[in-house]
């Protein structure tokens, strides 16, 4: 079976679109987050947006293999969500609902169809962004209750937090309120990795 005659080449296109509006949706999640000051939580965001950019491109280097010429248009009717308002908390939930979606319905599904018709190297490709799903709806569900429970900031054991805009660092089980060094406020703190 040729990819472009295939339902394999439809749900391509579907991932492809889905893709870019989460990287999108993200993305306006990521500037609500920079806008009330949480630039910490905005780099994460940011940085889940961008993996949705390299997903999009991996499915869309699919698609260009369908035809050797251009493709003009791929039909798509199919809905995606459009829930997110400017409230942090609810997009952060809504970020991982939908992240569930594609982890444990869309992808598996996708991945058990392009196997069926033969396209092996798609139906793999599926099943690493499964994987790759779950870890981001984890990851969403993580910042929300976090966020939720004011503990963005705070740690049951002493961390060592780090200022990103000048490099100090304190040990405590709560990040400091503004920097003593530079006077960054703490929506830039950090938690410093290992």
């Amino acid at each position: 079976m040729k990819l472009k005659d295939s339902q394999t080449y439809k749900n391509l296109a579907r991932a492809f679109a889905g893709e870019c509006q989460a990287r999108t949706r993200y993305e306006f999640i990521e500037y609500g987050a920079r806008e009330q000051g949480y630039k910490a939580l905005a780099e994460i965001i940011d940085k889940i947006a961008f993996q949705e950019f390299t997903h999009s491109r991996m499915i869309y280097s699919f698609i260009q293999t369908a035809n050797d010429g251009t493709i003009d248009n791929i039909e798509v009717c199919t809905g995606y969500p459009f829930r997110q308002k400017w409230d942090l908390l609810d997009n952060l939930r809504f970020a991982a609902e939908d992240e569930g979606v594609e982890a444990d319905k869309l992808y598996p599904e996708f991945a058990r169809v392009a196997k069926e018709e033969g396209f092996d190297d798609i139906a793999a490709l599926f099943n690493n962004l499964v994987k790759i799903e779950e870890t981001h709806k984890n990851e969403f569900m993580r910042l929300h209750k976090l966020f939720k429970e004011g503990k963005l900031y705070k740690s049951d054991a002493p961390v060592i937090w780090k200022c990103p805009e000048c490099g100090f660092e304190a040990t405590s089980k709560q990040a400091f309120d503004t920097c003593p060094v530079c006077q960054a406020k703490q929506g830039v703190v950090n938690i410093k990795e290992a």
